[in-house]
């Protein structure tokens, strides 16, 4: 997407956070104006609205703009389609990350009907990662969202059919088809479908967390860090691969990168603590348990951590801070329709279907994945042939074609 944004707002809106969390997944660049601090901005805001100060308001290239959108009327505004062309296709892929990808372009290969539905922006997490070092092909690394846009243009050449921004609510069987409903009020019928939903970033369940999502808190650098160009000091939560990737990234705008790690070591894989351990603005704090987030103004002002061992409660002041602490499953729509484990993943067996017939399970929202992305593209592939092979049985595809 090419239409560039400005977002009228304030630390302290709800709606706001929920739009600008809305662009960020869709990867939309936005320009951020907080009225609070802005009495020009203020003004702008009311003569937009008859008067009325409504937040967010949205003003986009050509001059129109949005007061207080709720996410399907912004996606209807920067046109992404909502609705598939069909009620019925061979197959279903409810997400549209590297495993969902790659399933729809094996599954188009071999001359089958596919539809992808992604909540989000297409490219899933990989997508908003900054760079990518361990995928093969690329010994340099490439960016996240560079690697996922070729997955995505590939999908489109084979003519798979994309949707974003449509959430799945349901999957059930009925009358021999399995039914995808989405959060849209439509209904697909198909043979057979994949779940490749993903996972999200865990929260940490503190006080002031929920009020501060947006208003200094987040869960992804490369959406949020530009916003604290100048910083003295940002915080990152977590020490594992995914935190250390995020604070490095986080190195060009802020003076210092503070770590809070709540184990007594990190977790991430030995060249990227060699990475962050040679870089003097970054300090690494061990056995520290993040345990209040306060705020000032609608924005964060204090981290509240006691260190494990000791007990001892101390207090940092950073403009921001990036909680990376793991991964929660995107299953809660498959909740009392197929078997999950006790984290939420989706438990499969050896061809990779849950328990649900025809619903096969790939990438990271299955239990036992590696949740690594040559993996879950690897799982995406392993997950059609299988589909296919379960079409194969109900006589829904020809025999004699095979998989490659």
């Amino acid at each position: 997407m090419t239409e560039k944004l400005t977002v009228y707002g304030a630390p302290w809106c709800p709606d706001c956070r929920r739009s600008k969390q809305f662009l960020g997944e869709m990867r939309v660049p936005y320009d951020w104006v907080d009225i609070d601090q802005n009495p020009e901005a203020a003004e702008f805001v009311r003569e937009k609205n008859d008067g009325k100060q409504i937040i967010p308001t949205i003003v986009f290239s050509d001059g129109s703009f949005l007061a207080e959108p709720g996410n399907d009327e912004l996606a209807r505004k920067l046109g992404l389609t909502m609705k598939a062309e069909r009620s019925f296709y061979d197959l279903v892929i409810m997400g549209g990350g590297p495993a969902g990808l790659t399933s729809a372009i094996y599954a188009a290969r071999e001359g089958l009907d596919c539809l992808v539905i992604e909540k989000s922006a297409l490219g899933g997490q990989a997508a908003v990662t900054e760079r990518i070092d361990n995928y093969p092909g690329f010994p340099d690394g490439i960016a996240g969202n560079e690697l996922t846009d070729r997955f995505i243009q590939q999908a489109r050449r084979y003519e798979v059919e994309l949707l974003s921004a449509v959430g799945v609510q349901s999957v059930r069987r009925q009358d021999g088809y399995l039914v995808t409903a989405t959060e849209t009020g439509e209904e697909y019928r198909s043979h057979a479908g994949i779940v490749a939903t993903g996972s999200r970033y865990r929260r940490l369940g503190v006080p002031g967390e929920e009020d501060l999502i947006g208003a200094g808190i987040h869960f992804c650098a490369t959406c949020d860090g530009p916003f604290y160009k100048g910083a003295d000091e940002l915080v990152v939560i977590g020490g594992g691969n995914s935190a250390l990737e995020e604070g490095l990234f986080l190195t060009q705008f802020a003076d210092r990168i503070r770590f809070l790690v709540r184990s007594s070591e990190l977790r991430a894989s030995a060249l990227l603590q060699e990475k962050a351990r040679s870089k003097s603005m970054i300090e690494i704090m061990t056995d520290t348990q993040v345990t209040e987030f306060r705020a000032k103004g609608g924005k964060l002002d204090a981290i509240v951590a006691k260190n494990i061992s000791t007990g001892e409660e101390q207090e940092f002041h950073p403009q921001g801070a990036f909680v990376f602490i793991g991964l929660t499953p995107n299953t809660g729509f498959l909740e009392g329709t197929v078997e999950l484990d006790q984290w939420g993943f989706v438990a499969t067996d050896a061809t990779l279907q849950s328990s649900l017939p025809g619903l096969f399970a790939s990438g990271d929202v299955r239990a036992g994945s590696t949740k690594q992305l040559a993996s879950a593209a690897g799982e995406g592939a392993t997950a059609l042939i299988m589909a296919r092979q379960y079409l194969q049985q109900l006589g829904d595809v020809p025999a004699h074609t095979q998989a490659s």
